[in-house]
This record gives structure tokens, sequence and C-alpha cells, in this order.
């Protein structure tokens, strides 16, 4: 009998048992994404769940970009690609430990009963665990899935007390968004966090027709106008994504079928839904690139104190130590 029939023991009616204790399964996602362009990083995904011998583990990558990119669809376009069950898990700054492993819960007859997190449930099942937004969760919880992520691929609960395995099926992906609000994660799960997998801003077309996808009803006026405003930005190296324009072309043509008596004109309606979804700066988005640019330093050297009170052509200055300048502006003088 092998090491995961041992532990568990017939899955049936959304619950199993693993050592005498019966867990309560999670359901597993049931939506569907289409993943629209940059095919690379779809295969790359793909080539980390992949095993090319009995004793190969699978990679578990962590997939890094700006919030609106599409990281969680990409996922869910893997894992239908794959044919496996999907799970996710969206983690939180108060995530705990139990919470991402088993929880006990109390029963209206005085009874506990012990459910299984989407994690452990893909575990279980053999499927995909896509943990969202890693980075928003703290170190403790995090330790607690160190064994999972190397060669001892088990977690235990010491809520229900027991050690679960994952079967030979399951994979993992963990997505994180490059912004501040976020924890640190430690160098030991980064290292069982292999490889980092890099979702980028999509091209024109690409971006077209992610669009088109998830608004067919929209008119190719106002897609086209979208398209452009996002492909500016992104040029400009800011961070509006194609969630962003989702999101703005949803609230625009809800204003243009609102009031048939004094209907906005597309370009109207567009306007104000960049200003309320985006805000007023996103108006203008050079003057934006330049404001954000500055507040982040732009390319200018940090000021020392000393450059508050010496010329930078000063050889008393602090930072100055050229002996060959010394000797030019004090020739034959004493040092």
């Amino acid at each position: 009998m092998s090491g995961d029939e041992g532990a568990a023991n017939g899955k049936q009616d959304g619950y199993v048992e693993i050592d005498g204790v019966r867990l309560k399964l999670s359901k597993p996602y049931e939506g569907s994404a289409r993943w629209i362009g940059q095919h690379d990083i779809l295969m790359q995904l793909l080539a980390c769940w992949i095993t090319v011998d009995e004793s190969d583990l699978p990679l578990t990558p962590r997939l890094l970009g700006s919030p609106g990119m599409g990281k969680t669809q990409l996922v869910i376009a893997a894992a239908k690609q794959q044919g496996l069950p999907l799970y996710i898990f969206q983690c939180t700054a108060d995530t705990r430990p139990e919470d991402l492993l088993v929880t006990p819960v109390l029963g209206q007859n005085g009874n506990i009963s012990y459910h299984a997190s989407p994690l452990v449930s893909a575990m279980i099942c053999g499927g995909i665990c896509l943990l969202d937004e890693g980075n928003r969760m703290n170190e403790k919880s995090w330790a607690s899935l160190a064994p999972l992520f190397d060669g001892r691929r088990m977690v235990e609960s010491i809520v229900a007390g027991i050690q679960i395995p994952a079967a030979r099926e399951f994979r993992a992906a963990v997505t994180m968004n490059d912004d501040e609000s976020t924890f640190e994660i430690p160098d030991y799960i980064l290292s069982r966090l292999q490889p980092t997998l890099k979702v980028g801003f999509p091209n024109k077309q690409d971006e077209m027709e992610i669009l088109r996808y998830h608004l067919p009803y929209a008119e190719p006026e106002m897609l086209a106008m979208t398209v452009e405003f996002l492909q500016a930005s992104h040029h400009l190296k800011l961070d509006f994504s194609p969630r962003d324009g989702i999101n703005l072309l949803r609230y625009a043509i809800k204003r243009l079928g609102q009031d048939l008596d004094h209907p906005l004109s597309r370009d109207a309606a567009w306007r104000e839904a960049l200003d309320r979804c985006l805000g007023e700066e996103a108006s203008d988005l050079e003057e934006l690139a330049k404001r954000r640019k500055r507040a982040l330093g732009g390319e200018s050297v940090p000021l020392g104190l000393a450059d508050l009170f010496f010329d930078s052509d000063d050889p008393l200055h602090p930072d100055r130590d050229d002996e060959e300048d010394w000797d030019s502006d004090y020739p034959g003088g004493d040092r």
C-alpha cells in the first residue's frame, strides 16, 4: 500500500478520512478562462509542472506582475489545458496556518468538524492549487507550507493532529503583485518557489483581443479608444492594466445605455469613465508619468549634507579626494 493510500481512505461525497480524521473537502473552481497572447509565459508555466522521471518533482513557480495583468487567468487556463481540477486560495495579511490547511468548525450539535482548505483539497485530490497574491501572507503562514514545496511534499495540521501527503498529480503556483502593499517573503520560502515568471503588458493586438473577449458587446470605437489609452500608458511605464481597461469600458457602456432620452456621446461617456475609474490624473498620461518619476527621485543623485554648504567643485568638499584637482587648485601648497 502506498503512502497516499495509507493516509487517505475513500474520497466520497466531498469527504475524506486521513488517519482517522474525517475532512470535508473544498470544491474546485468551476469557471473557465482563455489566455490570450504571450504564448511563451503559458508554455513556461506548463513546463514547471512537468515531471521527466519517476524521481522528478514538479516546480512551484511564482508569477510576478502588476495587479490586473491576468496572472490568475493564466493559471486557470493552464489548469484547464492540464485537465486537472483547480483550487484557488486567496492569501491575505491575516491568513493563519489553520486557514491554509485544516480549519475546525463547531457544528450545531456541539461537535467539531474539520474542513480542508482549497490547498489541502488540491493535495488530496491531485489537483492544481493557486495561492493568489502570496506576498500578502505573513511568514508564519508560509512556514507551515515549507515541507510541501520541497522533497517532503506534505503538510502537518496541528489543529487536526494529522500529516497530509500530496498526491503525485498535485501541482501549485503562486501569484505575486508587484506593488508595495505586501510582506517580504523570507529567502527559505522564495528558494522553494522557483522559477519566477514575469507577466508583462500585452501588445496592442493582444490587448484588443482581451477586451473583445471580456466585452463582446462593446462598440469598436470605444474599444479602440481604450486600447490606445492602455498602450500609451504601457509605453510610459505606467501601471494601468487590461483589468483597468475592462472596468473603464464597462462603466462607459453602462452610462451610454442609462438615459435614452438624454444620451451621452461615446466620447463623453468614455471620458467620464476614465475620470471615475482611474482618476483625473489619468487624463494626461505624460504629465502623470513625469510626476511619478519625480516622486521616485527620477535620475537625480541624492544630495548629502555637504552639498548644502559646498560647491561641487570646491576642493574642500568632503566627498572630493582627487589629488590632481587639489594640486591644480593649490600648486605647491602644503597638505
